[in-house]
């Protein structure tokens, strides 16, 4: 794509926005290169990419990079054979904790929401666990080699803290005598060239025995090293070299285990820069509200409600713009400063971007094309030191433009033929419109030339454009029409703002009859327009309103059913137990019974079994699939005196008379009301049977002792966890029991995650916990039951 339409159509801008949502240096580096592509199925991937992550962000927020560092150039040490320092193996370290952090999150998004493309890339990352702990064990996250990297370096380090000890002690003891103190500056201990010293007053330097290391700015101070513990320093000096020493052992070893991995850690640095680059697309998206457009490559654009990304969102006007179908060019026509100019950018921008991979700021439903080359003609670029005028800056670009396009390109220009003569330059900007007409390319020209109107009008595939003009305001909409050409309006602003109405008459004489026509015409055709968009805004808001009414009745429709369906599954399901239960009990008794028999060498007779187990069996009722309708209880007839209840009120009282055929007057307590018919219910009015005597059996549940208490998931997989789960708190809950205990263990949590998502929707479950320090902590879910 060249570099001049990309900054002419502020492409670069978009790249800076887009860099402030990239979380690593990485992924920055990944922004700044990126560039539109013409490759149609490229495109597609890098979209559908963009549209992956802007889903992962929706359901579970940022994606985590923390840690993740730009180990690039450490790692180009390493190949030449280099050895790292502590803070660029700390840098390592981190950014394989962050990769393996990273992959994990991803993955686990998978598992509830399709993300293939991500979940491609981030098994491409590797997780060398030993490395990263090795280091770690090594280097602490001051980037401080510890004392613990090897037996050698903390034996040398106990001596030299020994050592220092020692000095100190020694110091402190010469500190503490008064003929010592009146010849120091202050009484303190410091360190010069890595040795212990004290500063003492230079007249007392005869005086005071040892090795001068340094003095103050002034003279007044030397700092000296007594004689007493020259040879103690010496010796901190010897074991901070054999420190060192050592340090660099420990370093060289992690490096070589670092040169082992090398090769796979460039891959994964490389596969972390795209996957940040990706998340920061899906940051720009939300930033700007953007949505994923539709594709083509057969030239084809259709804008609706586009933003330019670069304008506040608060003072854009939305575009329309429909381009490919039934015209291939589009001559925009209207006054300067009506927003020509930034439509053309719109168009030209939203399809770079749609080209790179991005949402556009546009409705869900808007298409792009993927051309092989945008090329524009916009601005003025006159030169005084090229010696050219805007004719010539334009032409200049034009003949560029000619030379480089293809059927498959999109062409911008503004101000076509500007800079010159109006009839020379309306006649070049006609035969220029053919020439790329005849190429095929798609084509947005912005103009003043009255005489593109009518080319407009005449030209099969080519349409007239113009930006709205308010004459109440004198001002403009920045609202591109597309099918009416522009007015000039010329007369109506000069007589608003107060020009004679005899020198406005007489310029009118002066416009030859057919440009009146014309005129008269295009205000004909845009008072026709707004009374069409009226009409299709209501339209349009009928139709959502009625659309929302149909979600919202289809979505109770589904509830219903749904809940229909649990109620009749849970009604089955309780029959069939019910029905079970009965069965194992007549079973138990039938079995009690002949041992009774055979006991008693009695008279109950196996046929007289075999009949009342077949009877037990035709007890069980059927269920069935259609719901049948409670026949409705025939109305009795109320007459004065009965005694009645309101059935909408819940209150009883007594009929005082009847008023008419369908109401009645009724005394409830002190007050007298009238109530329809149809909404009393007579009381006593027939005798109720008293049932049979029947006798009942009741079963009384105790605790039983061998009941358990935990339940020891360890090792199972999510479903047959979640049924042994079950059949253990449906246990428990008949036993009579109030907490048990769900040993899950701690792993990677999915098992944790997935067994207290089903604690919270169990009847049996009043709350639960995770174990405390001395329960089991993390690896225990504690269960308190109703």
């Amino acid at each position: 794509m060249n570099k001049k339409i990309i900054k002419t159509l502020d492409y670069q801008k978009i790249l800076h926005k887009l860099a402030h949502h990239a979380s690593t240096s990485l992924g920055k580096d990944a922004v700044e290169k990126l560039e539109p592509k013409g490759d149609f199925e490229l495109v597609k991937l890098r979209l559908q990419a963009t549209d992956e992550a802007v889903n992962v962000e929706r359901l579970k927020g940022n994606a985590p990079f923390g840690g993740i560092r730009d180990i690039r150039s450490s790692l180009h040490r390493v190949r030449i054979g280099g050895m790292l320092n502590p803070t660029e193996l700390l840098d390592i370290s981190t950014t394989m904790f962050g990769t393996r952090r990273l992959k994990r999150f991803v993955l686990a998004v998978h598992e509830e929401y399709a993300i293939p493309m991500l979940k491609e890339q981030v098994e491409l990352l590797t997780e060398n666990k030993q490395l990263e702990d090795k280091i770690n064990s090594c280097i602490d996250e001051n980037a401080v080699v510890v004392d613990g990297a090897s037996p050698e370096l903390g034996r040398v380090r106990s001596e030299l803290r020994t050592g220092e000890g020692r000095v100190r002690e020694r110091l402190e003891q010469m500190l503490r005598n008064s003929s010592v103190q009146k010849m120091l500056q202050d009484v303190l201990i410091t360190i010069r060239n890595d040795r212990f010293v004290i500063p003492v007053k230079s007249e007392y330097r005869s005086s005071f025995g040892g090795m001068i290391h340094d003095q103050s700015a002034s003279g007044a101070t030397l700092y000296i090293e007594p004689d007493a513990i020259v040879q103690l320093n010496n010796k901190i000096r010897e074991l901070k070299f054999k420190e060192e020493v050592e340090i660099e052992k420990i370093l060289r070893a992690l490096t070589e285990l670092v040169a082992e991995q090398v090769d796979l850690l460039v891959l994964d640095v490389d596969q972390l820069a795209e996957l940040d680059f990706t998340f920061a697309k899906a940051g720009l998206a939300r930033e700007l509200k953007a949505t994923m457009p539709r594709l083509n490559d057969r030239g084809f654009i259709k804008i609706k409600r586009g933003r330019h990304p670069l304008i506040a969102a608060d003072s854009v006007v939305p575009l329309d713009l429909e381009l490919g179908n039934d015209f291939s060019q589009i001559i925009v026509t209207g006054p300067n400063t009506g927003g020509k100019t930034v439509s053309l950018k719109t168009v030209g921008l939203l399809s770079l971007m749609a080209m790179s991979g991005l949402f556009v700021p546009a409705e869900e439903g808007s298409q792009l094309c993927v051309f092989d080359a945008i090329y524009a003609d916009i601005g003025d670029e006159q030169s005084i030191e090229q010696n050219l005028s805007t004719f010539s800056s334009h032409m200049t670009n034009i003949i560029s433009i000619l030379r480089d396009m293809t059927p498959k390109s999109l062409v911008l220009l503004d101000e076509l033929g500007a800079g010159t003569d109006p009839a020379e330059g309306s006649a070049l900007a006609i035969s220029i419109l053919d020439y790329i007409h005849q190429i095929g390319c798609r084509i947005i020209a912005t103009t003043h030339y009255s005489e593109l109107k009518a080319y407009a009008y005449q030209k099969q595939g080519t349409i007239n454009a113009s930006m709205e003009f308010d004459i109440q305001t004198l001002s403009p909409t920045y609202r591109l029409l597309v099918g009416v050409p522009g007015r000039s309006n010329a007369f109506a602003i000069a007589e608003r703002l107060g020009l004679s109405k005899r020198i406005i008459e007489h310029a009118r004489t002066q416009v030859g009859e057919e440009d009146k026509r014309v005129e008269s015409m295009i205000a004909s055709l845009e008072e026709n327009r707004l009374i069409a968009e009226a009409e299709r805004e209501s339209a349009e808001r009928m139709r959502r309103e009625a659309e929302e009414m149909r979600l919202t009745l289809e979505a109770q429709q589904a509830k219903f059913d749904e809940q229909r369906d649990k109620l009749l599954e849970k009604a089955e399901r309780d029959a069939r137990e019910a029905v079970a239960k009965a069965r194992r009990e007549a079973d138990e008794i039938i079995a009690e019974l002949r041992r009774m028999a055979q006991e008693e060498a009695g008279g109950v007779k196996d046929h007289r079994l075999v009949e009342a187990k077949r009877r037990l069996d035709q007890a069980a009722p059927e269920l069935r699939e259609k719901q049948v309708r409670a026949a409705k209880k025939r109305p009795e007839r109320i007459e004065a005196g009965d005694e009645v209840r309101v059935v909408t009120l819940g209150q009883k009282g007594h009929v005082v008379e009847i008023v008419s055929a369908t109401e009645a007057t009724v005394q409830l307590g002190i007050m007298k009301m009238k109530v329809e018919l149809s909404n009393l219910e007579k009381i006593g009015s027939t005798a109720q049977k008293k049932p049979a005597h029947q006798v009942a059996t009741t079963v009384k549940r105790t605790r039983d002792d061998n009941i358990r208490m935990e339940l020891d998931m360890r090792g199972l997989n999510m479903e047959d966890a979640l049924i042994e789960a079950d059949r253990f708190l449906d246990e428990s809950f008949l036993g009579n029991l109030g907490q048990v205990y769900l040993i899950h263990g701690k792993g990677t949590g999915v098992l944790r995650t997935g067994m207290q998502e089903y604690l919270r929707r169990h009847k049996h479950v009043k709350s639960y916990r995770m174990g405390n320090y001395n329960e089991g902590g993390a690896g225990v879910t504690i269960v308190e039951l109703k």
